[in-house]
C-alpha cells in the first residue's frame, strides 16, 4: 500500500497575455473544485468589461497597492505593462495544510519570485501557438488600444524565452486539449516519489509462505513452478 502526502501543492501557471491561461484554469477548477483553489491576485489595472472585483482580481488603486506592499500583504508582486500584480498571502497556507492544491495565475517575474521562495512548487507555462496568433487574440478582445497591444506583444516576446525556468510547457492551440495535458501533468505529479510519505506492504511474511506452500503447490521447486 502507498500512502501519499496529504498536503496540497502550489501550482504556478503563467502565460503571455492572450494565451488563454484564464480559460484553461477555469476548466481545471470546473473539473475539480474540491481539491483545487485559485488564489485571486490583486492588480492596480482597471477591470475589463465583464470582470468583477473579488472574482477575476482584487482591483486596487496604485496608491492602495503600494501601501499593501509596505505592509507585507503580498507573497510576491511585480509591475507588468505599467500595472502592479500581486499574490495575497491570506488563505494560501491554510489551503495547503488541508490538502488543497493552490493555483497561482501569475506573470513570469512573479513566478520567478515564487521559485526563490518555494522551489518545490510546480511551474507550468502556457504557450500560444504562435506570436502572430497571440496578436490576433489580443486584437479580438477589443479592450485595449494598439499601443497597449504592442506593449503586451513585446512583453510576450521576452516571456517565451523564459520558458526554461518552468517544469512544463503546454501549447494552447485547442483549449480542451491543452487542459487535458495539464490534467495529465497534475496526476503525474501526485505520483512522484517525493510526494509519497510511506511505501509499505500490508501482507505479512508468513502469509506469503502459506501462499507459496499451500495446496496448489507440490514438491517441485518454486523456480520450476514459475518458469
Amino acid at each position: 500500500m502507498i500512502k501519499s502526502k496529504k498536503s496540497g501543492q502550489i501550482i504556478v501557471i503563467s502565460a503571455p497575455s492572450g494565451a488563454g491561461k484564464g480559460t484553461i484554469i477555469q476548466k481545471l477548477l470546473e473539473r475539480d473544485s474540491k481539491t483545487r483553489w485559485l488564489s485571486i491576485s490583486a492588480t492596480s489595472r482597471e477591470p475589463r468589461e465583464g470582470e468583477k472585483d473579488g472574482v477575476n482580481y482584487y482591483y486596487l488603486t496604485k496608491e492602495d497597492f503600494e501601501k499593501k506592499i509596505k505592509e507585507g500583504y503580498f507573497l510576491e508582486y511585480t509591475n507588468y505593462a505599467g500595472n502592479y500584480y500581486g499574490t495575497p498571502k491570506e488563505y494560501i497556507k491554510e489551503k495547503i495544510e488541508k490538502g488543497i492544491d493552490v493555483i497561482l495565475e501569475i506573470e513570469i517575474e512573479g513566478a520567478t519570485n515564487i521559485k526563490k521562495l518555494i522551489p518545490e512548487a510546480l511551474f507550468i507555462f502556457i504557450m500560444p501557438p504562435s506570436l502572430k496568433e497571440l496578436v490576433k487574440r489580443l486584437k479580438k478582445r477589443g479592450t485595449e488600444t494598439n499601443d497597449k497591444i504592442l506593449k503586451r506583444f513585446h512583453a510576450a516576446y521576452k516571456e517565451v524565452n523564459e520558458v526554461t525556468k518552468y517544469n512544463y510547457v503546454v501549447v494552447n492551440d485547442e483549449v480542451d486539449i491543452a487542459t487535458e495535458k495539464i490534467e495529465a501533468i497534475l496526476k503525474a505529479e501526485k505520483c512522484r516519489v517525493d510526494r509519497i510519505e510511506e511505501v509499505y506492504l500490508d501482507t505479512k511474511e508468513e502469509e506469503i509462505h502459506e501462499l507459496l506452500l499451500g495446496e496448489e503447490f507440490d514438491n517441485r521447486g518454486i523456480g520450476e513452478k514459475l518458469g
